[in-house]
């Protein structure tokens, strides 16, 4: 199997390309710290699979897995990444990604993970597979939710009309921060802006 990492912690990305690389049946055949560098390579390549952290710098992960699914869909995506929350869940999953494991899983997990990709198998963490499985069993379960609590608290204060510094300087984060937070409601909510970010919100009762 021929995969690309996509993961900007630059130990992490090591250590995973020389536990992935050290499997006779696993090939890595690139490496990034950033999604905009490894788009173009995994749609010239076409690796078999994906393995991508969601909290990228730039593009998001789940940006990533849209645009590879969509140029290359016989591309798998294995979701690596500490963020458990269901917007993130679900909105990965809904992009294409065919598998989701938390950080903190054993080596040997993660390449059992990886094995089950390549047979057509959905390997997920067993929080998030009890996750997808509320889902389907709570059909009532309000769309409040899919947002984070610190990604309703910044709708709210967007609808109040504060700006991304000010928002920054009131929760004591980055603009960056700001600007990467604002990027995964975009996403979650399926806006193409503010103006429709907060529409959205107010019509799933998240505002």
């Amino acid at each position: 199997m021929r995969i690309v990492i996509v993961e900007d912690n630059t130990p992490l990305r090591e250590s995973l390309g020389l536990l992935l690389g050290g499997e006779h049946n696993l090939e890595v055949v690139g490496s990034f710290g950033v999604a905009e560098e490894a788009l173009p390579v995994i749609c010239a390549e076409r690796p078999d699979a994906l393995l991508v952290d969601l909290g990228l710098p730039g593009m998001s992960g789940i940006e990533l897995i849209r645009r590879v699914k969509a140029a290359a869909p016989e591309v798998e995506a294995l979701v690596h990444t500490i963020s458990e929350d269901r917007g993130s869940v679900f909105a990965a999953l809904k992009a294409g990604a065919a598998g989701y494991i938390l950080k903190g899983v054993t080596p040997r997990e993660l390449i059992e993970a990886l094995n089950d990709l390549g047979t057509g198998g959905a390997p997920m963490s067993p929080k998030i597979a009890r996750a997808v499985i509320k889902e389907f069993q709570d059909a009532d379960t309000s769309e409040e939710y899919i947002l984070t609590t610190r990604e309703r608290e910044i709708v709210a204060k967007l609808e109040e009309g504060l700006t991304y510094k000010e928002l920054a300087q009131l929760l004591c984060v980055s603009h960056h921060t700001i600007h990467s937070h604002v990027k995964n409601i975009y996403e979650k909510l399926h806006a193409k802006g503010r103006r429709d970010a907060l529409a959205k919100a107010k019509r799933k009762g998240i505002i």
